[in-house]
């Protein structure tokens, strides 16, 4: 049932044109609208996203496998369902693909390890269950990097993944498959996790709209653990109309995960039409100035963000400062606790009961040739870091003091959003950098998660938009966060939706794509 596509080394990476430019130029919303008024089949819009995937993969990589037989059965059951008279999803017969982090029942799951190479599950994650049950149509598994360990794709034993902006840069990490596919056209939407800021930053860096719900308002069933308390799920998109459209499919409670959240699951779409009226009056937004005095932080990247936030006070918001007392301690601390719950995870892959496994004469041996052959430098270093700070003698010091950090940090944010409905700040501190380039400082890459990672530890919402591009060549995305208080996702789509009105970034293509430059 499965037709699995590797991109041959044989092919050409030139100028791509796409089949429909009509249906790729869509949003999954307009998509959506088209099917279920019978002006688009679903098989015919599948069957262009499928001609744009061979056609980009062999310069993008964005792809793990592309399950084109699955794919159209369910365009193809769409389509039925539409003539029959039955009732659609609100997703029906919209292209998607999952980040290869999400388990899906009969589909390959690698977690973007080696580790992991060949297992395929025998059930059917959440997140894979509701888009399905939406009537969404599955392309199939995206690339990441290893465990989402990582910010370029570079941390993989499989092939890196290229950013459709300019293709010997990254896309980010560890979402960067699915913020190249859905930058390139190549799914309509796509589904990434944010442990501390993995669907915000290449969202950043491929001129897409990247949601971080808040923790527990999607579950984490099926999503192969890194950081249980830090990882959420969330949807990466081209418009804002996207990203809520996807969340409000995937939110509401879940009773094989204890952590989500059994909250009511607001109308998203309807705060992105009021966004989209471009009126924010009435709407503080708080900015931490003294964030923007990072040594690492791009000029260009200021500039826009500066160029953004003029914007929003154009359409009625007030701008104020706040403070964000232990700001700057963010890093250490998500990289002490993160580790730890790293070590603590991914303890279960032995060599025994799935996944990779290298006998030898011992039980010992054989766990430790396993993890030798199937762990990536990074994931190895985390291990070792996580299980150094929850040594004995080494507890106190480390993680204790980190959860206490983690407190003060969500204690900041508490007395911010007293005085302001939301924070804004660059995404990323820098545009996209050329592959390879930072491969070799592990600790300058952990520095470029400083504007994304709080708001993980205080489990808030966050989203990423687009906000320009740089101005010398290559010409590359930069991001616009906002982070809310907890739940606050329909004021951070109003607020990003407005955004998005005022400007035309959104609807850029880059040049992998077949669009212009």
């Amino acid at each position: 049932m499965i037709a699995w596509w590797r991109s041959p080394s044989s092919r050409t990476s030139g100028p791509v044109v796409s089949a429909s430019d009509d249906i790729l130029g869509r949003s999954a919303r307009a998509l959506a609208k088209g099917i279920r008024d019978g002006e688009l089949s679903s098989l015919d819009v599948t069957r262009a996203y499928l001609e744009q995937i061979h056609a980009t993969e062999p310069a993008l990589h964005a792809y793990r496998c592309v399950t084109s037989e699955l794919a159209l059965a369910q365009a193809q059951a769409v389509d039925r369902a539409r003539a029959s008279g039955a009732s659609l999803g609100p997703l029906a017969g919209v292209p998607v693909a999952l980040k290869d982090i999400f388990v899906t029942q009969g589909v390959e799951t690698t977690c973007g390890s080696a580790i992991l190479a060949g297992w395929v599950p025998p059930y059917q994650g959440t997140h894979a269950q509701r888009l399905a049950d939406a009537g969404a149509v599955l392309l199939g598994k995206l690339s990441m990097d290893e465990f989402g360990m990582g910010s370029a794709n570079e941390n993989t034993p499989f092939e890196p993944v290229h950013n459709p902006w300019a293709r010997d840069h990254v896309p980010g990490g560890s979402s960067g498959g699915t913020a190249a596919a859905v930058a390139a056209r190549s799914c309509a939407l796509g589904l990434g996790s944010d442990t501390g800021g993995s669907i915000r930053q290449p969202a950043s860096l491929c001129n897409l709209v990247g949601l971080k719900p808040t923790y527990g308002r999607v579950s984490r069933h099926g999503m192969i653990a890194f950081a249980s308390s830090l990882d959420q799920a969330g949807p990466m998109t081209r418009e804002v109309g996207d990203a809520a459209l996807a969340l409000g499919v995937l939110a509401g409670v879940d009773p094989r995960d204890s952590t989500s959240l059994d909250a009511p699951v607001p109308d998203y779409l309807a705060a992105v039409d009021a966004g989209a009226q471009g009126q924010l009056a009435g709407t503080t937004i708080g900015l931490h100035r003294r964030a923007l005095e990072l040594d690492g932080l791009a000029p260009q990247v200021r500039d826009r963000f500066e160029a953004s936030l003029a914007q929003l006070a154009d359409a009625g918001a007030r701008v104020i400062d706040i403070e964000l007392p232990h700001f700057e301690h963010a890093v250490a601390t998500y990289y002490v606790l993160c580790t730890a719950e790293a070590s603590s995870n991914l303890a279960r892959y032995d060599g025994v009961r799935y996944g990779l496994r290298r006998d030898r004469p011992s039980l010992r041996e054989t766990y430790e040739a396993t993890r030798h052959d199937g762990f990536g430098a990074e994931v190895a270093r985390r291990i070792l870091l996580g299980t150094f700070v929850l040594r004995a003698d080494s507890y106190a010091d480390y993680y204790g003091r980190a959860m206490k950090v983690r407190s003060l940090i969500a204690q900041d944010y508490a007395a911010a959003f007293a005085r302001c409905d939301m924070i804004a700040s660059p995404t990323s501190p820098v545009p996209s950098w050329r592959i390879g380039a930072k491969v070799d400082d592990p600790l300058a890459v952990y520095l470029l998660d400083v504007f994304t990672i709080g708001a993980n530890l205080a489990g808030l919402p966050a989203i990423s938009i687009p906000a320009g591009f740089t101005a010398s060549a290559p010409r590359l995305p930069i991001g616009l966060q906002l982070i809310g208080p907890r739940l606050a996702e329909p004021a951070l789509l109003r607020v990003a939706a407005a955004h998005e009105a005022a400007n035309r970034w959104h609807l850029e293509r880059p040049p992998a794509s077949g669009g212009g430059s």
